[in-house]
Formats: C-alpha cells, structure tokens, sequence
C-alpha cells in the first residue's frame, strides 16, 4: 500500500491547436500533506488539478490517486477524492441542505446516513442557519464554504481545492484556512492552488512552483 496521496509521473497535456498546458510534470504529494501547487494565472495549475479528477484527458503520463490509476481505476480514484472547483456549480435554486445531501447520494451514501455528516459540515463552515435556504441567497463568502462542504460530505481522503479563497475578503478567507487546518490535523490530505503566496505560506507545509506547465 502506497503512503503517497498523489504520484504524477511525466505528465504532459497539449491542447488543440498545438498548446502545450503541461510539459512533462512529476509529482509527489505524501498522505497527510498540506500542499500547494503556486502559480500565476495559466501556468497550469487547473489543468493538473482537472487530469487528477478526470475531468480533463492527458495527453501522455501516469496519475496515480492512492495507488489508483485515474485512468485503469477511475472509480476508486474519484471515490479519494473531494474537488473545490474555481466556480461555483451548483444548483443556485436548491436548498443548502439538499445539494449537500445530494452529493452524498452520488457517492451511494443514503439521505438518513448523511443527515448526521451534512449537519456537522454546515454547523463547521457556519451555514447551518442557512441549510433551508437556496444557494442563490448566500453571499459569495457563504457559496464558497458550501463548495468546500459539498466536497467533505462523502469523507474523502484528499480534498482538492482550486483557487479556493479567490475573491473573497480577508475574514472569510481566515475562517476557511482554519476549517482547512482542522481538517488536516485530522488526516485529509489537502491539496490546493493559489496564486497567493501569503496563502501557501500560512496553511502549507510543502510548496511546488508551476510556470508555463
């Protein structure tokens, strides 16, 4: 059994049209790190993070998830794995507490089962006044945690976060790294990018530089 989180291994991804995102990358992320990919914008930071979760196709390269290759072993990958993309894509129109519950049913966990874990995850982030309410009516701040609690709410054992604190202010920025690191102390490898150096060096034990893949 592998003690790493992640193992990338020459990784490259060249869009069509000829430009190369990623040119030959390799990675190690051990179980239990606080770790950030830093970047400027481009740099290819989303696109590491959409080969990790599938959501993007590599063009050549190994990504392992836990010993489980994103590509032979795609269900046991994503099972890993909990995702904060940059941009809010949840139903705007649905309660807080059934998108959270919801999700939990993507992953085969049952409504009565996850009432529990929904509730702590809200009550954690400071939604739980808010869990009738539809998304639409949360402040940016507000959509931002439900994103994170959406991901916890299966447990997963890595929690990916894409420019997580982008364009928030600075308090809600605070009270999501200390969430981040409670959760971290407990075990959940967590992975995030930024282009916020203040951000990588307050909440991160170990740094990689990304620029033009």
């Amino acid at each position: 059994m592998t003690d790493h989180a992640l193992d990338i291994s020459r990784l490259h991804k060249t869009y069509r049209g000829g430009f190369e995102a990623l040119k030959g990358i390799d990675l190690t992320v051990a179980e239990g790190d606080f770790f950030a990919l830093l970047g400027p914008n481009g740099a290819g930071k989303s696109t590491t993070i959409g080969i990790m979760t599938s959501l993007v196709r590599k063009s050549s390269g190994t990504v392992k998830i836990f010993g489980h290759d994103v590509d032979r072993e795609p269900s046991q990958a994503k099972q890993q794995i909990g995702l904060v993309p940059q941009e809010f894509n949840f139903n705007q129109f649905e309660p807080v507490e059934e998108i959270l519950l919801n999700q939990a049913g993507y992953y085969g966990i049952g409504r009565k089962a996850a009432k529990h874990t929904v509730e702590r995850f809200l009550r954690k982030l400071g939604l739980w006044e808010k869990r009738r309410s539809q998304a639409r009516a949360l402040s940016g701040g507000m959509k931002r945690r439900l994103m994170i609690a959406r991901a916890m709410v299966h447990e997963p054992r890595m929690l990916i976060l894409d420019e997580p604190t982008a364009g928030v202010d600075i308090e809600v920025r605070r009270s999501m790294w200390a969430f981040l690191q409670e959760i971290n102390a407990r075990g959940t490898t967590i992975i995030l990018t930024t282009h916020y150096l203040e951000e990588a060096e307050n909440l991160c034990r170990n740094i990689a530089i990304i620029d033009h893949g």
